[in-house]
């Protein structure tokens, strides 16, 4: 798998990526739980945003967390350190061609990964060989041509349409999260269901509006302003007042509305079908 990650490595894009986890814990992760002794793998850990929520969640199942930056598996490691986890190991892996044995886990756990792959089916296949029969998967992802501003800015528009060019540019989809059904079921997984999850932030809910749209939104599009800039695609002026017209959408009569979407599966039985334990992972 490329390691090409659209964002960066960044001291700030690891502090946006846990204010992302923080702000959206609940959001995202709830009915996530995986049952003690079982064996889950987390694709694509990066510096364990996720990974924190998981292991604390389901405090007695043992995570695999793994991710090709050996920079953020290092950075993950610590984080699981800090916080006195002693149930995540964190390894350095291509998602391509894990190094792990076919069916040797019970759950499978996808966060902000598939949108940065080129080839998100294959990516899905290769883990679908690791995950035991009547295992599942939960995938969860966003979509950024899922998003509701007010004040509406047509410039707002133009930088968040600036940051989904330059993922399409490095091989990614930025709008991948309606697309999660097909792509999943392609992959050979069973009984797909996909639910959306919708952050919604005004002047009622303070911590949304810090957490999530200054603090996510708003700095993963401020770090691509040079790229964007240098790609022809805006120029300083126009990109500087579309982030203006976003940072406009959190002052006390504005709104800012985005859609992730959260999908679960299962790998099929080989004979006829049968349950698949006690595990819930929605």
């Amino acid at each position: 798998m490329n390691d090409a990650y659209i964002h960066g490595y960044l001291a700030r894009e690891s502090t946006r990526l846990q204010d992302q986890a923080d702000t959206l814990a609940a959001l995202l992760h709830e009915g996530t739980a995986y049952p003690p002794g079982s064996r889950v793998l987390e694709a694509g850990c990066g510096v364990g945003a996720q990974t924190l929520t998981l292991a604390r969640r389901s405090p007695d199942a043992h995570f695999t967390s793994f991710d090709i930056s050996a920079a953020s598996v290092a950075e993950a490691a610590r984080r699981v350190a800090e916080a006195g986890l002693l149930n995540v190991q964190c390894l350095q892996a291509d998602l391509l061609a894990p190094p792990f044995a076919a069916e040797s886990f019970d759950h499978l756990f996808v966060c902000f990964v598939l949108e940065h792959l080129p080839r998100p089916v294959e990516a899905l296949a290769a883990l679908r060989r690791l995950l035991r029969p009547g295992g599942s998967l939960t995938v969860i992802e966003g979509d950024h041509g899922a998003t509701l501003c007010h004040p509406a800015g047509v410039q707002a528009q133009c930088v968040i349409d600036c940051q989904v060019e330059l993922q399409r540019r490095a091989g990614g989809n930025a709008l991948i999260g309606r697309q999660l059904y097909p792509l999943i079921s392609a992959a050979g997984f069973a009984a797909v269901q996909v639910q959306p999850r919708i952050a919604y932030a005004d002047a009622s809910r303070p911590g949304w509006v810090d957490g999530f749209t200054h603090k996510t939104f708003i700095a993963m599009i401020e770090g691509v302003r040079d790229a964007a800039i240098a790609a022809g695609l805006a120029t300083p002026a126009d990109f500087d007042t579309g982030l203006q017209q976003l940072r406009r959408t959190t002052e006390p009569d504005g709104s800012f509305c985005y859609s992730f979407f959260k999908a679960t599966a299962i790998k099929p039985l080989a004979g006829p079908a049968h349950a698949t334990g006690p595990c819930r992972a929605g």
